[in-house]
């Protein structure tokens, strides 16, 4: 095996001589032999250079950025099997303090400064993992209650709107629980109180509202959900929890709007998911979900094995996955603190306003959501100027930036938008930047006649 880029008659050979430049590669098959470390790190990485930059990707909440002390913590910890706790006792701590700072941040009752065992939570790999367990959590505490009064657990419903991000249907489908979708209308991109009101049954496990929506960015009034649901309860009605989807949002509204009631400082909150990938500003994949006290997380959902060398309790649907994300987001805690994600998210949403305003000018374009909820901004296209969002989105591709163009969801389809995630890393020059990438295209679209979109975009 040569490793040293020498032929067969020991001369040294220009890198992209070599085999791997020469021959196709077999991408599908393992190859017969084996290849030099350095040949296929550079065949894999020239490959890799096609891919979109993920900083100029603004369709992802996922953090696309952290400081290089993160960036080695995290090599470091690759290695270490966050599910073997007895052998890696010290990141085992690191995950449990994650889950007492985040169950703390959002108000979980019967906290301890000191132990934090006390909090009633998990790390996830991202939000999908913790809104299945959430989800479950729901379904097997509204089945044991209706078992106990001897009715019928066999039909069990989930509230939540068409808003709501798939993996919310990926649980109604993959543990028989049906979803009940409110729908949007245009101008209003999240659920009411009232569309609750009507909805929910006896055999409704939960509500799910969302704080920072994936369409638009905005919260739901959760606080004013969980009041009708009060109201409802106290009349004779059904007795529903509620479960809020902070994927996006549980990172900003404790730092930008300390004042808002979504969390479990109401009583009828009984879990929260939140992703760290997102504005927890972690890399992917960690997420959490937390529960309001123990009693809201059945025991029959845990497990406990001692084959890794301890007794260990686990409920989470994930087994083996690296320690690295957990520590990398104990490093963001550690390292920004409270200050630290208040001025972080400061100037996210002041990058987002400043963007917005700036699109609000640009003629034939209307804002929608203009990130004061989250760094998250909305906008649509108005008046009949010969093109479309997905002009808009295709024309911007091209010069580097990715802005998505989508329809809004069940009943709003005919408003079509694009969305601009702000998150670590996007500047307020770069957002200048964007902003005047959007007025030449659109002034470009529009002088020649509009785009090549056509209704198919729709259908999707």
């Amino acid at each position: 095996m040569r490793r040293h880029g020498r032929n067969h008659s020991g001369v040294i050979e220009p890198v992209y001589a070599r085999r791997l430049a020469l021959q196709p590669i077999p991408a599908l098959r393992l190859p017969e032999g084996e290849t030099s470390p350095e040949a296929v790190y550079r065949f894999i990485h020239d490959e890799l250079m096609l891919d979109g930059s993920s900083r100029l990707n603004l369709a992802t909440f996922v953090t696309t950025w952290m400081e290089p002390e993160a960036d080695k913590l995290m090599a470091e910890t690759f290695d270490k099997n966050l599910i073997d706790k007895d052998e890696y006792p010290r990141t085992a701590e690191i995950e449990l303090r994650c889950v007492s700072i985040v169950a703390a941040l959002f108000h979980a009752e019967g906290l301890s400064e000191t132990d934090p065992t006390r909090a009633t939570g998990v790390s996830t790999v991202g939000s999908s993992e913790a809104v299945m367990l959430g989800g479950l959590a729901l379904k097997w505490r509204w089945r044991a209650a209706r078992k106990a009064a001897g009715r019928d657990s066999s039909r069990p419903n989930l509230v939540m709107g068409s808003n709501v991000q798939v993996v919310w249907e990926k649980f109604c489908r993959y543990f028989d629980v049906e979803p009940k979708y409110l729908p949007m209308e245009p101008g209003r991109y999240v659920i009411t109180p009232e569309q609750v009101r009507e909805a929910v049954d006896e055999n409704t496990i939960g509500v799910v509202a969302i704080l920072g929506t994936t369409y638009s960015g905005e919260f739901e009034p959760v606080a004013e959900i969980a009041s009708t649901l009060d109201d409802l309860a106290a009349a004779g009605g059904p007795d529903v929890p509620i479960h809020v989807d902070a994927a996006s949002g549980g990172f900003v509204a404790p730092f930008l709007h300390p004042d808002l009631q979504w969390d479990f400082r109401i009583a009828r909150v009984a879990s929260i998911n939140v992703s760290g990938h997102k504005f927890g500003l972690s890399y992917p994949g960690i997420g959490f979900v937390v529960w309001r006290a123990p009693e809201f997380l059945p025991e029959g959902l845990v497990f406990r094995v001692d084959y890794l060398g301890g007794d260990m309790p686990t409920f989470t649907l994930n087994f083996s996955r690296p320690g690295s994300q957990v520590v990398a987001q104990y490093y963001n805690f550690l390292r920004l603190g409270r200050a630290g994600y208040r001025s972080v998210m400061s100037a996210l949403r002041n990058t987002a306003l400043e963007v917005s305003a700036r699109l609000a000018k640009i003629e034939h374009l209307r804002v929608i959501t203009d990130g004061s909820d989250i760094p998250v901004l909305t906008f649509e296209v108005t008046g009949e100027p010969g093109f479309t969002v997905f002009d808009i989105s295709h024309e911007l591709r091209a010069r580097g930036w990715q802005v998505p163009a989508y329809p809004m969801p069940q009943g709003a389809e005919d408003v079509a938008v694009l969305r601009i995630v702000v998150r670590e890393g996007f500047s307020a020059d770069l957002g200048t930047i964007l902003c005047d990438d959007i007025e030449k295209v659109c002034a470009w679209l529009k002088s020649r006649g509009g785009g090549s979109s056509n209704e198919r975009h729709f259908a999707h």
